[in-house]
């Protein structure tokens, strides 16, 4: 059995197109599709984004370097 790889990224949910692929007309093949984690990169800029959405609510603005330190101490006591 010969395998072969080959990473793409869904531009369109409906229709993936493979092209110059290593087998000939009439080969039979199976088609195994696995999603792979998100680069640490894109890990990365969502969790920017999550913390700059999270800073941004008006309930995070009202709080203090002491209120942290409180509930951090708080949090640590348990």
């Amino acid at each position: 059995m010969r395998a072969y790889r080959k990473y793409l990224t869904i531009e369109n949910p409906k229709l993936v197109t493979l092209s110059d692929l290593p087998f000939a007309a009439g080969d039979c093949i199976e088609v195994v599709m696995i999603a792979t984690e998100p680069s640490p990169a894109a890990q990365l800029e969502t969790l920017h984004t999550l913390l700059k959405t999270t800073q941004a609510l008006p309930q995070a603005r009202v709080l203090t370097d002491a209120d942290i330190a409180s509930e951090a101490a708080a949090v640590r006591t348990r």
